[in-house]
Formats: structure tokens, sequence, C-alpha cells
């Protein structure tokens, strides 16, 4: 390849990329905290009442990060971001986002929410002396489907975090590499 053509190739992929995180950042921005603490508050109840295993979880972690809307789009490159709470008694001790970026076959847009349980003090720990957690770095996170769901139990439970997703809107086809950031933000 042609150092100009290499250069194009680059550019396309910087402008597409500002793009796509840029159109998808805004809309899922909260519009403040106390917006944020209830609409977090209001995935995690509907969560429970459509897996209740997710309750179970609940009972047992060490925290809970809840992410009320992630926005993705993408086409051949994409993106996503939303932020979310991190619950630890029962109330909110810090707010985080999360952040991925993707490219490979994909088009469309969707949103979402997403819940990890933090099962242990070193998945707690990890998340808040860290400068973000990337999935696949770090504590041992299991997305949990439908099927898996109903076989948790206590006696099951040996990683470190469990995720869910839930609340699926919009059309999204890939075949991607993506990566997830979560990061502390203020609030």
């Amino acid at each position: 390849m042609t150092p100009i053509r290499r250069t194009i190739h680059k550019l396309l992929l910087l402008s597409a990329t500002a793009f796509m995180l840029g159109s998808v950042a805004l809309p899922a921005a909260a519009a403040n905290a106390q917006d944020l603490e209830r609409d977090a508050t209001e995935s995690l109840q509907a969560l429970y009442k459509v897996q209740p295993s997710a309750e179970l979880l609940s009972k047992k972690a060490k925290g809970i990060l809840v992410f009320p809307k992630v926005v993705k789009a993408g086409l051949v490159f994409g993106g996503s971001y939303g932020e979310g709470v991190l619950l630890r008694g029962g109330k909110v001790s810090d707010f985080y986002n999360t952040v991925s970026a993707s490219w490979g076959w994909q088009v469309g847009a969707e949103s979402y929410a997403y819940v990890v349980f933090l099962m242990s003090d070193k998945a707690v720990n990890y998340l808040a002396k860290s400068k973000g957690w990337e999935f696949g770095v770090g504590p041992t996170v299991v997305a949990v489907n439908e099927g898996m769901a109903k076989n948790l139990s206590t006696s099951t439970l040996k990683d470190d975090a469990y995720a869910f997703i839930t609340d699926q809107q919009g059309l999204m086809a890939s075949l991607s590499i993506e990566g997830t950031k979560i990061s502390r933000i203020k609030r």
C-alpha cells in the first residue's frame, strides 16, 4: 500500500470513529446525577422482574454497576457510550461511564441497559483503583444469557463479576471486534 493511500485510510478511519463516537455520546448522556440515579434504580428493578436470578446476585454482590442507557451505533466503524452508577449497600457511591469502539462488519443503532454484579472485593477494588476497567483485563466478567441465568445459585457463583444486558431497542447487525472500558466520572 502506498504512503498516500495509507494516509487516506487513516484519515477515513479517524473521521468515521470521531463521527460515530460523537453521535453516540450526546444522546446517551444523563441530564443530571438525580436523573441518572433514578434511571439506574428503574433499570435494576426491571431486570429483577425479568431475571429473578439477578436479584439473587444482588444479595451477594459487593457492588453493582448499573448503566441504564447505552447507545451503540456503527457502520463498519462504531462505538457506544452510556453513563451509570456504582451501588454499594444499596446507595450510589460513584458515577461511571462505559465507552466502546469497534470495527468490522456492522450496521445499525441500538440502545440497551446493562448491569454488572461485582461479586468479590477484588473486583470492587480493581474498579476503584484502576484508571478504567477494560473488559478482558483484570477481574473475570461473565456475560449471563437467559439459559445461564436459570442455573445460577449461591453455590454456582465462582466468578468476580456477572453482566446482564437488558432493555434492548433498535437494530444492530454486527460481526465486530470490540473493546469496552468503564471509567469513573464526576457528577
